[in-house]
């Protein structure tokens, strides 16, 4: 019989004869849970802090393979004088640590690529607002040159057609015949002008 079932009969019998035992046997008190290991050796759960040899030396297996087959674990096991259940945990804890590590460092990373890129943004627009400054200014130079040359074409258009007018001049100060006296050697008339 195992261990329960005689205090089970205990109780049993003590209820049916209280007078016959005058105490229970107290209860046990929880003992660490201990496990079978694969080898079938019987380990404790209580937790056992490293010493600084098997951290180091599990640091530089996990340097060389970040998982561990089951006979490696096994070989790590012995030669640390460790359960292997606590080598697979200490790999499984140190991948946590080096996945946030590394997840760290990548936002790090995009974050810095972030910051550059929006500085960056910034300097080009900076850049298109200074060039459509400059675009601006252009047009509106391309655009006073555009009506100063419309004006001197109207101009030399308007001379052409109205010389200009040098001075004043009255009718009565001038004789016509003698403003508009063309010698009769220079004269062409106009069926001559046409044949010419």
């Amino acid at each position: 019989m195992n261990h329960r079932a005689v205090e089970a009969h205990m109780r049993l019998f003590s209820h049916q004869y209280p007078t016959a035992f005058t105490q229970l046997t107290p209860p046990q008190q929880a003992k660490p849970r201990r496990k079978r290991n694969k080898n079938g050796v019987m380990g404790s759960t209580k937790k056992r802090k490293l010493s600084a040899e098997q951290v180091n030396l599990l640091e530089k297996n996990f340097c060389i393979q970040h998982k561990l087959q089951s006979e490696r674990k096994d070989q790590l096991a012995f030669e640390l004088g460790m359960d292997p259940r606590q080598v697979a945990v200490w790999f499984q804890n140190r991948r946590f640590r080096w996945k946030t590590k590394k997840l760290e460092e990548e936002y790090s990373n995009l974050k810095n690529l972030h910051e550059t890129t929006l500085l960056q943004k910034c300097h080009l627009q900076t850049r298109v607002l200074n060039l459509e400054e400059q675009l601006l200014e252009a047009k509106k130079e391309i655009q006073q040159l555009q009506e100063r040359g419309e004006r001197a074409s109207t101009k030399h258009l308007l001379e052409a057609v109205n010389p200009p007018f040098l001075g004043e001049f009255r009718e009565e100060d001038y004789d016509y015949a003698d403003v508009f006296y063309i010698p009769e050697t220079h004269y062409i008339s106009g069926m001559e002008w046409i044949n010419f």
